[in-house]
C-alpha cells in the first residue's frame, strides 16, 4: 500500500472521514520527521491521536509536529506545535541523492518544492554563475551544483539559522568549491558585490519576488539572462491565473525598464489556499 493510502487510512480511523478528506494530503516528511500542516478550523490537541499512529505505522519516524498556516517574517518560517515522539525538530533530509540538515523551526523547508529543485537544475548550462536570492538551507543552490556544471552558485540568505545551515550542508555534500553561501540581504548583496556577475537568477520566494525584480535584473550579466520569478496568483473559477501571472510580472518588468522578455516556461508548483496558486515563470529576459 502507498504512503497516501496509508496516511489516508490513518486520518479516516482517528479524525472520521471528513476532516480525514481535508488532511491526509497535508501530511509530509522531512527526514524523520512528520509535518502535518493544519488546516484552519482544525485544532492541534485534536490531531495527537493521529500523531500517535503515524509514529506506530512508520517506524523511520521519530518525531510528529503540526505546522500552522502561512509563514511569517523576513525568515519565512511557519509556526508549529510537537504533537508526538522525541520533542526534536533538527533532522537531515535527503532529496535526489543529497543530504541536508535542517531545523523545521528555524529554517524554511518544503518537501513539496523537490520537483522544482530538480527540474532548475536540469536547466542549468554548463559554465554558468546562478545567483540563488532566497536559499534557506541550501537546497536549491546545492543539488544545481551536484547535478549541473555551473561555475558558481551565489547562496544567499538573511536568517542566520539558514546561513549556518547552508554552510553546513555545503560541505556535507562536497560542493564547497561551486556553492559561496552569503548572509544578507538580498538586494544589499546584489548592489554592492553582485551587479553583473549572473547568467541565471532564482527568486523563489513568492510574497517578495516582484519588489525585489529590479535587484534581479541588476545581477544579470550584460543585462540578459534567465530568472525564475515563483508567484502567489489568486484567480476565480475558470479565471487564467497562468494569463495573471505573466501579467503582473509584465507590468512589473516595464517599471524596470525592461524592453524585451520571453516566458520560456511556466508551471503550477502547488495549491496554497483556496484558488490560490503558488507558479512559478522561467522568463528569458534582455535589458536593450
Amino acid at each position: 500500500m502507498s504512503r497516501g493510502k496509508v496516511l489516508r487510512r490513518l486520518a479516516g480511523e482517528t479524525l472520521g472521514e471528513e476532516v480525514a478528506s481535508r488532511l491526509w494530503g497535508r501530511i509530509e516528511f522531512v527526514g524523520d520527521i512528520a509535518l502535518i500542516r493544519i488546516p484552519p478550523g482544525i485544532e492541534a490537541d485534536t490531531l495527537k491521536r493521529l500523531a500517535e499512529r503515524i509514529l506506530e505505522e512508520f517506524k523511520y519516524v521519530k518525531s510528529v509536529w503540526g505546522g500552522y498556516p502561512g509563514v511569517q517574517g523576513e525568515y519565512r518560517l511557519r509556526k508549529y506545535v510537537h504533537l508526538a515522539g522525541e520533542p526534536r525538530s533538527e533532522t537531515v533530509y535527503k532529496e535526489h541523492g543529497c543530504l541536508f540538515k535542517v531545523d523545521i523551526t528555524r529554517v524554511y523547508v518544503s518537501p513539496v518544492l523537490g520537483f522544482e529543485h530538480k527540474r532548475v537544475a536540469g536547466l542549468v548550462r554548463p559554465g554558468e554563475v546562478v545567483l540563488n536570492m532566497y536559499a534557506g538551507a541550501g537546497l536549491f543552490s546545492i543539488i544545481i551544483a551536484k547535478y549541473s556544471r555551473p561555475s558558481k552558485v551565489y547562496s544567499i540568505d538573511i536568517n542566520p539559522d539558514a546561513y549556518r545551515y547552508m554552510v553546513e550542508n555545503v560541505r556535507l555534500n562536497k560542493v564547497e568549491g561551486v556553492v559561496e553561501p552569503i548572509l544578507g540581504d538580498a538586494v544589499k548583496v546584489i548592489q554592492e558585490r553582485l551587479a553583473g556577475s549572473s547568467d541565471r537568477v532564482l527568486m523563489p520566494y513568492p510574497d517578495i519576488a516582484l519588489d525585489h525584480l529590479p535587484y534581479a535584473v541588476m545581477a544579470l550579466k550584460d543585462g540578459k539572462g534567465m530568472v525564475h520569478v515563483y508567484l502567489h496568483v489568486k484567480a476565480a473559477k475558470g479565471e487564467d491565473y497562468f494569463g495573471k501571472a505573466v501579467a503582473l510580472l509584465s507590468q512589473r518588468l516595464g517599471e524596470v525598464g525592461v524592453k524585451w522578455f520571453n516566458v520560456a516556461n511556466k508551471r503550477v508548483v502547488r495549491m496554497v489556499g483556496p484558488r490560490v496558486y503558488q507558479v512559478v515563470l522561467d522568463v528569458e529576459v534582455k535589458v536593450f
